[in-house]
């Protein structure tokens, strides 16, 4: 069989890299569980009707259908979610009777998109979302608690300092309102690819596309180049003499976000007018986060809030939501050797073998071990101890164990140091219980 080639967009992580996967995870749920959300997990699969309404992704949907279906059903009209904020909200309108409102839930999920693979953009990734769901109504303070919660967890990671930019698309569409666009959403889907396509070119889809004057086009842009770490970004949006009543009720809400994270995350949040946010659903704060240093990368983590994305025509359910790229910033830690991990695997000891004979011997031990919390495996086979101890400097094992009949030991074998050990009370040191990953710059172990 000839060697099989890698599809482009799908990434496989060696074993040093699924530490670093599995360590973002873990902490996600650490930091979420922290923060009063409860973990679910949705079906794979949406109706396409769904999920092609909620902004400009029908080129990126997987479509579900059998090898061998005959036309009468060859479209099931099903596909592979490119999120997980419109499964969610298809799952709050199916369990909303056995929901308490308001409901908090995170989600560590696989996604799919139809995207050119590059660096940071992937076909198949895994997200970690948190978001709250209120019924008809959904308090303002949440859109904070995102913000704060994300900085919360982007601060247990080694990684590179990460600043969330938060905007509003309030703010943005009466803004535009108030210099005479009559489609406020073609506006937001011009300046959202800014940063893509440069200046130049957006301006001109602001006037061709959108249908701006050279004036208007021009106070959108100065708009998107406002940045400011606090909420003096008031000040100068109102400089630019444009008035709504949506624009205001935006203002007030942006800096209520931008204030009230920093209170609790100083530096955490900068108001950054620029954006966007493709997707149609959002209608109020919307987040996205960059690594400093590291800005061509695009959002590790990004999201905001939507008023009817999920609704049964009776009662609306408004919620707030930010997703971590876990796939993106796994590949960009990897990718620019930001991390390295102590060990592969999570093996601590490898309990070695006399003789064939004692093989049971040293599987008591290991189970003693086991049963202590501490991660063992028996060596494959009774080779001569140095083989064995070879076997374990291979695998990235930092410890042997010699269950020999004069009295068991163990040796470091980084450091050659041996020592007499009772499987009943012997623990490794702490930093080597589990696997660590540290980062290249500091070289400060992550637990």
């Amino acid at each position: 069989m000839a060697r099989p080639q890698r599809l482009s967009g799908f990434p496989e992580w060696l074993p040093e890299g699924q530490v670093v996967q599995q360590f973002i995870e873990d902490a996600a749920r650490r930091v979420f569980e922290l923060h009063g959300f409860g973990g679910i997990e949705t079906r794979a699969v949406e109706p396409l009707e769904q999920m092609l309404r909620k902004g400009e992704i029908d080129k990126e949907v997987y479509v579900l259908r059998r090898l061998h279906a005959d036309e009468r059903d060859a479209d099931a009209g099903l596909g592979l979610h490119f999120d997980l904020t419109v499964p969610f909200a298809r799952y709050v309108l199916e369990h909303a009777g056995h929901l308490e409102f308001p409901f908090k839930r995170y989600q560590i999920q696989k996604v799919w998109r139809g995207e050119r693979p590059q660096e940071g953009r992937f076909r198949e990734f895994t997200q970690a979302d948190i978001d709250v769901v209120g019924r008809d109504v959904l308090p303002f303070q949440y859109e904070v608690e995102m913000a704060v919660t994300m900085a919360a967890l982007l601060a247990e990671l080694p990684i590179p300092p990460a600043v969330i930019q938060v905007s509003n698309r309030k703010l943005a569409e009466g803004f535009y309102r108030g210099v005479g666009a009559t489609n406020p959403a073609s506006v937001l889907r011009a300046v959202d690819k800014l940063d893509k396509i440069g200046i130049e070119a957006t301006k001109r889809l602001l006037e061709e596309d959108a249908g701006l004057t050279q004036e208007a086009a021009d106070a959108c842009l100065s708009l998107a180049a406002i940045r400011t770490p606090d909420s003096s970004f008031v000040d100068r949006v109102r400089s630019l003499g444009v008035s709504d009543p949506l624009l205001d009720e935006g203002l007030i809400e942006l800096a209520a976000v931008v204030d009230g994270a920093n209170l609790l995350r100083p530096g955490s949040v900068v108001a950054d007018l620029r954006i966007a946010r493709g997707l149609d659903y959002y209608t109020g704060t919307v987040y996205e986060t960059e690594l400093v240093g590291y800005e061509s990368v695009g959002s590790i983590a990004s999201g905001g809030r939507y008023d009817s994305l999920a609704s049964d025509g009776k009662q609306t359910y408004p919620g707030v939501g930010i997703s971590l790229g876990v796939t993106r910033l796994v590949s960009v830690l990897l990718g620019r050797d930001l991390v390295r991990v102590t060990r592969p695997v999570p093996t601590v000891v490898l309990v070695a073998v006399l003789d064939d004979d004692s093989r049971p011997s040293s599987e008591q031990v290991a189970a003693t071990l086991r049963s202590r919390g501490i991660s063992c495996e028996v060596a494959p086979s009774a080779d001569k101890f140095g083989k064995q101890i070879k076997y374990a400097d291979r695998r990235g094992i930092p410890f042997v164990w010699f269950p020999d009949g004069g009295g068991h030991s163990v040796k470091d074998i980084r450091s050659g140091a041996q020592a007499p050990a009772d499987a009943e009370d012997w623990r490794p040191p702490e930093e080597d219980l589990v696997p660590r990953v540290l980062t290249t710059t500091s070289q400060e172990a992550q637990p």
